[in-house]
């Protein structure tokens, strides 16, 4: 039996994923030298303000131009380049283990979370991890090491998925948790209170992470496209319904819309990336044409 990143990817999905980056869109805080903009100053070449001689500096960061205009010392300060920190976050809630066809909302999430953390480790970021249901189940901090997105996927495989959810104090505490500036990963199907949640999101904005929540539901989720009559169960409460998909088809979808919207419209207020992952699409192709949007974006 596969284990870490080898039972979620195939070498080719490796390939694949080789050459693709995640950006940050906002200033990061890190441990290495990387590609995202930091708060701290440092030595990149970007140049960010000037700030009076002190003895001590680098005679080499004065800006001659601006002696020769004010006849006063000066040295150049730049904006510091950092590594990213991503943690993941997963909803582990048994309405996570619904799948129409061959692949659950929950191992679809799974395998997207091993194709981003790839991506991270291949660009020299950090990845760490958090799931929840009822509560923090599991976390890990993060590291930049492709042994350590083998233990994140372990614990992954170990995971099913189980009890009620209780989005919002779970991210609360992820946010109380993740004290420097980091980028935030949500894969969940977000089947709770969504005022409640949204708050929760809002607790990170914040503290000034970026945030990316990735909405992953059953294609029959989004159109209810059952073709005769069913019973069905709520996977976290146990109630039973029976009815005719045929007869509520069309109010199911407004219904369904609405819900959807009281995610997309405030992630959209707090500049939130939402993205709603429909489990029936390709994952590789998900996975190329968003990083390619973001990094269009991110520029």
């Amino acid at each position: 039996m596969k284990e870490g990143i080898a039972a979620f990817l195939t070498p080719l999905d490796r390939q694949s994923l080789s050459r693709l980056t995640l950006q940050s869109r906002y200033v990061v805080e890190g441990n290495l030298a990387g590609r995202h903009r930091s708060p701290a100053r440092g030595a990149s070449t970007e140049f960010a303000d000037h700030r009076a001689y002190m003895p001590g500096d680098d005679p080499r960061r004065l800006d001659w131009k601006v002696l020769g205009r004010t006849e006063r010392y000066y040295v150049r300060r730049y904006q510091d380049e950092t590594n990213l920190r991503v943690y993941l976050i997963i909803d582990r809630s048994a309405s996570m283990g619904y799948g129409s066809g061959s692949v659950t909302k929950f191992q679809y999430a799974c395998r997207l979370a091993a194709a981003i953390g790839y991506v991270v480790l291949r660009n020299r970021d950090s990845i760490g991890l958090y799931a929840y249901s009822q509560e923090i189940d599991a976390a890990l901090g993060a590291r930049n090491s492709f042994a350590h997105l083998n233990n994140v996927m372990k614990t992954l495989q170990q995971i099913r998925p189980a009890a009620t959810t209780a989005t919002a104090p779970a991210l609360h505490r992820v946010a109380d948790d993740v004290r420097r500036r980091a980028l935030i990963v949500l894969l969940s199907d977000l089947l709770d209170d969504p005022p409640d949640v949204m708050k929760a999101i809002a607790h990170f904005r914040k503290l000034h992470h970026d945030v990316i929540v990735f909405h992953t539901l059953d294609p029959r989720e989004l159109d209810l496209g059952f073709k005769r009559g069913a019973e069905f169960e709520d996977l976290e409460t146990g109630e039973r319904l029976v009815v005719d998909p045929r007869v509520l088809g069309d109010a199911y979808r407004q219904a369904f819309g609405e819900f959807l919207e009281q995610y997309r419209k405030p992630c959209a207020e707090m500049n939130v990336d939402y993205r709603i992952v429909n489990t029936g699409q390709p994952l590789d192709a998900f996975v190329r044409a968003y990083l390619a949007e973001r990094r269009r974006l991110s520029r």
